[in-house]
């Protein structure tokens, strides 16, 4: 992967799928950022390769909502979260969990 710079938007998404969080929903509410934002953010890492999705089974669900898609890092996301924390120091605190 090329030393490319995350804008501070497609950064904080990053980490949060990163710390754990692999839904679109799920990033929107740990970030505070709307789905406008979220779910571009997602289409152009998962393009740049810095994540993969997949869609859960339908079964999972059960009728009580429509599949969930989700996201997990790369290692070259992994790369470019290290570097984005570095850049953002802030970043390091999202999701103490880690």
């Amino acid at each position: 992967m090329p030393d490319r710079r995350l804008s501070h938007t497609a950064a904080l998404v990053l980490r949060a799928i990163a710390a754990g969080d692999g839904y679109g929903f799920s990033v929107m509410e740990m970030t505070g950022l709307p789905s406008g934002t979220v779910y571009p953010a997602l289409r152009r890492l998962e393009r740049d390769g810095l994540v993969e999705s997949h869609w859960e089974d339908e079964s999972i669900g059960a009728g009580q909502r429509p599949p969930r898609k989700y996201y997990r890092v790369t290692a070259d996301g992994g790369k470019a979260v290290e570097a984005s924390v570095k850049r953002y120091p802030l970043l390091a605190k999202l999701n103490a969990l880690e």
